[in-house]
């Protein structure tokens, strides 16, 4: 029975301070149509990751209807109303085009969540004057999400330049020896920049997830009441 497959973790809000995140790519129709339902019952909105557009059209039209779909990162948003923070906190930076999908999961985790971001793309190694024209705007921001794959050179780069947290997104984009994203993974898990943190291949929701813990733990007080208004918690308790 799909009652025994699925458990809803709907007090880690309670917990951490954000909401569990339903990843798709694995889960049946009829599995994350079971858990849509299993949301509208409980009154709660959900993110939804990894979602394939085939798996979105095979929902049933009363679930697909409530769901705010983004078909680059494959992103979700489940009854969600949109909060957008007037402020981007967050810099996502990317090296290639190839690698915005990763940047946009980043985007919309952190938009779901009520985080504004600013998005940076295509300023990778290869053309580093790209990088320096956009250096001041990324400067600016407390936390720096960089995807990139190949050589995954990139966030070493930013996190010699910055100095708010950089966090390190590896991509499987590149050719045969990038394999499919560990060379890049590697490269950032060595990196000499120090205070460099790095979350798994592909993984922009991860990343966003990371920026949320820090700029929760903020002592801006104007922060704390985006957050607070986004998620229905108080985190002063």
């Amino acid at each position: 029975m799909l009652s025994d497959q699925v458990k809803l973790d709907f007090q880690r809000r309670e917990r951490i301070g954000f909401d569990e995140a339903v990843l798709c790519e694995w889960k049946s129709v009829e599995q994350i149509a079971y858990i849509l339902q299993t949301a509208v019952e409980a009154k709660r909105s959900l993110l939804l990751t990894r979602l394939a557009d085939a798996k979105l059209a095979a929902l049933p039209e009363k679930l697909r209807k409530n769901i705010d779909y983004d078909p680059v990162s494959r992103t979700g948003f489940f009854a969600a109303e949109l909060f957008v923070a007037a402020h981007a906190e967050v810099s996502v930076v990317s090296a290639g085009s190839s690698d915005i999908p990763v940047a946009h999961e980043a985007i919309r985790t952190l938009q779901y969540f009520g985080i504004g971001a600013s998005e940076i793309s295509d300023v990778g190694v290869a053309g580093l004057w790209r990088l320096m024209d956009r250096l001041d705007s990324i400067r600016a921001s407390k936390v720096v999400i960089v995807a990139a794959g190949m050589d995954g050179a990139l966030p070493s780069v930013v996190g010699g330049l910055v100095p708010g947290v950089v966090i390190a997104v590896p991509t499987s984009v590149g050719y045969g020896a990038s394999d499919g994203g560990r060379t890049a993974m590697n490269a950032c898990l060595s990196s000499c920049a120090a205070g460099l943190a790095v979350v798994n291949i592909d993984n922009g929701f991860g990343a966003a997830c990371i920026a949320l813990r820090v700029l929760r733990d903020t002592k801006a007080p104007q922060y704390r009441m985006l957050f607070e208004a986004a998620q229905g918690v108080n985190l002063s308790k």
